[in-house]
């Protein structure tokens, strides 16, 4: 949906007094006589120049003070027609014909619903973020009350024998705890990493030439990017 301007929508409206000088310069400057002819240059019409002492005058001209006038009145008429169409401002409503005000209105509720619906997106986008949240820290609270009877199983896992049932009860678990998005890292001989590892012990080894895992104590769990728990190891170190 194309982006309103109303500025722009109401500067083209109709303008009342632009309407009603056209109409009358479109209207003929003066009526003819009765008798459809039109008084020659020069000459004046039977009476208009009749005196009371029945002497005969010339066309009347008008005085020249009236002539300022007229002139005056047509330059400052002007003047305001430019300076209302320079401005570029809304028109008044009292200057707009009925079609215009109707324009008017239209364009102010539109511009009013766009308005609505910007602030509706922005709050379902931040209900959208605020739910996301709240889902993984239900998922977190739950994952960090699990976390002793993960480890225990983890240590029946390494140091005994696990039977079928148990294996497919621990199985279980795990896909359970991946369908929420949670990752269990800590693998013995991976590269060491200070943000996603927790040293409760370093080692010298001889045959190491960077510092790696060596024992996995507690194994390490996540959400994306996010660390639940640090893998607690102990890192084989080079030599000095």
């Amino acid at each position: 949906m194309a982006e309103f301007n109303k500025d722009d929508y109401l500067n083209d409206l109709p303008d009342a007094d632009d309407f009603a000088d056209k109409t009358a310069a479109s209207a003929p400057a003066g009526s003819a006589p009765a008798d459809g002819t039109a008084p020659a240059d020069g000459q004046v019409a039977p009476g208009a120049g009749d005196a009371g002492d029945g002497s005969e005058t010339g066309a009347s001209v008008p005085a020249d003070g009236d002539a300022q006038t007229e002139q005056d009145a047509a330059a400052g008429a002007d003047s305001g027609d430019k300076s209302q169409s320079e401005s570029g401002s809304e028109p008044a409503e009292d200057t707009l014909t009925p079609l215009g005000k109707a324009k008017q209105e239209a364009a102010e509720y539109l511009e009013a619903l766009q308005r609505e619906r910007a602030e509706f997106i922005n709050y379902r986008n931040r209900a959208a973020k605020e739910q996301e949240r709240f889902r993984q820290h239900g998922i977190i609270d739950v994952l960090t009350a699990l976390l002793p009877a993960l480890d225990d199983i983890d240590r029946i896992r390494e140091h005994s024998e696990m039977d079928d049932s148990f294996k497919a009860v621990s199985a279980k678990i795990d896909k359970a705890f991946e369908k929420f998005g949670v990752e269990k890292f800590g693998e013995k001989g991976e590269d060491f990493d200070p943000t996603r590892h927790d040293a409760i012990l370093h080692k010298p080894d001889p045959t190491a030439d960077k510092e790696i895992v060596d024992t996995v104590v507690e194994a390490g769990y996540r959400i994306g990017d996010r660390v639940i728990r640090a893998a607690r190891v102990v890192v084989a170190s080079p030599q000095a």
